[in-house]
């Protein structure tokens, strides 16, 4: 099966659920129900270049091209790990057929954490973007591909009016015109070809130097470890969205230290 069709199939799958969700809890009993609103969690300002890449150490069970990943790691555990070890930011995969996520996962993380956490997830509705308002998510993954060039102004637009931060997904020139056109104002590079499910790093390479310096830049897939780190920092990356690479290790955190060459959280 390809990148491609694998693609298709969550999307229209995001699309059935969607209306499924709506149908038995509009966007307006949404917004009426008590919720208890913590303090907003800056995602775009703590990835603002600094002496190294800031990085966004993701969650994630499994994964289409992957299989299983990690099945025995908790959330908690992961996400105390990862802001111990210095994490900028936290990614929390909440596609429950493909990723074996849920909203429960990124709730867990935020609430034993001080970070901001971005919902990982194929947006394609602005009801998304309110539900992830609701579970105080405080940014959300935009899929240039996954949707069109006004259904992506549409959720940015969204977006801004539920103060959540979007991180829009680009794999190719088209793409990041089209992201940069819609108004985004941080971009993720996807070094992974979404037909082949193949990784190449020259992706980033090749499209740093179109993202303006007003726009914060983010590569995302298939860093492997600290040369990867540096080698896209120093091409323009202000992030690195690492998800794989920490999962797999032994401790996450260990390797979170290692790839950034810091000591981690000095907070503690």
């Amino acid at each position: 099966m390809t990148g491609e069709t694998v693609l298709t199939r969550i999307v229209a799958r995001a699309h059935e659920q969607v209306a499924r969700r709506r149908a038995a809890l509009s966007i307006d009993q949404m917004l009426a129900q008590p919720r208890t609103r913590t303090t907003r969690r800056p995602f775009s300002a703590v990835l603002a270049r600094g002496d190294g890449p800031a990085v966004i150490a993701e969650f994630k069970r499994r994964s289409p091209s992957r299989g299983a990943i990690r099945e025995d790691l908790s959330v908690v555990h992961a996400a105390h790990a990862y802001e111990k070890a210095g994490a900028a930011a936290l990614s929390v995969l909440t596609e429950e057929q493909d990723f074996g996520g849920s909203l429960a996962d990124l709730q867990q993380a935020r609430q034993a954490t001080r970070l901001p956490v971005l919902r990982k997830d194929f947006i394609v509705d602005p009801y998304q973007i309110w539900e992830s308002w609701h579970v105080e998510a405080d940014a959300v993954l935009l899929i240039a591909t996954a949707v069109s060039s006004a259904d992506l102004r549409e959720l940015l637009r969204v977006a801004d009016k539920a103060q959540i931060d979007a991180l829009v997904e680009v794999h190719d020139e088209r793409e990041l015109d089209c992201a940069l056109s819609a108004g985004a104002c941080i971009v993720g590079v996807n070094n992974r070809d979404l037909r082949s499910l193949d990784v190449d790093l020259g992706t980033a390479l090749r499209l740093s130097p179109r993202i303006p310096d007003d726009v914060v830049a983010v590569s995302e897939s298939g860093i492997r470890g600290r040369e990867d780190a540096l080698r896209l920092y120093e091409a323009g990356y202000d992030a690195l969205l690492i998800g794989e690479h920490l999962m797999r290790a032994p401790d996450p955190g260990e390797a979170l230290r290692a790839l950034t060459g810091k000591d981690g959280d000095s907070r503690g």
